[in-house]
């Protein structure tokens, strides 16, 4: 189902023009229009899931399949020697657009983007509260 003021449910449904990679019934797969990098991709369903926790099973496995073929396809094409996979739910995570989506990065010896974190140190008794907590 399609959200009508959504943005990326326009694009993906071919109602706004779009730098398309790949097109199925159910994904559309564009160039970012403000890329980290070369080749910087989103794969958007058709269907609209505000973020990951909306998204049906069968999208979601579909997606990481999807976004395998393409990886490869542009190891291939664009030379690129690595790639980073991003996917944001909710404004803490820095996403800004309220439409499931799947960044896919090329990445290039050469590059200087980075995609860092600060490594934590929890104890031993933090990590096992928190696995409790996840699994209890």
């Amino acid at each position: 189902m399609k959200k009508e003021e959504c943005i990326f449910c326009k694009i993906a449904n071919g109602e706004i023009p779009s730098k398309t990679l790949y097109e199925d019934e159910k994904f559309r797969i564009i160039l970012d229009l403000k890329p980290i990098g070369r080749g910087h991709a989103l794969i958007l369903p058709k269907a609209h899931a505000d973020d990951l926790y909306e998204l049906p099973e069968e999208s979601a496995s579909a997606v990481m399949i999807l976004a395998k073929k393409m990886a490869i396809k542009m190891a291939e094409k664009l030379h690129s020697v690595g790639l980073n996979l991003v996917q944001n739910n909710g404004e803490a995570a820095g996403q800004t657009v309220r439409h499931f989506h799947l960044h896919m990065i090329p990445r290039y010896s050469s590059d200087d983007e980075k995609i860092n974190w600060i490594p934590g140190s929890p104890t031993e008794e933090e990590l096992e509260t928190v696995r409790k907590q996840i699994v209890e």
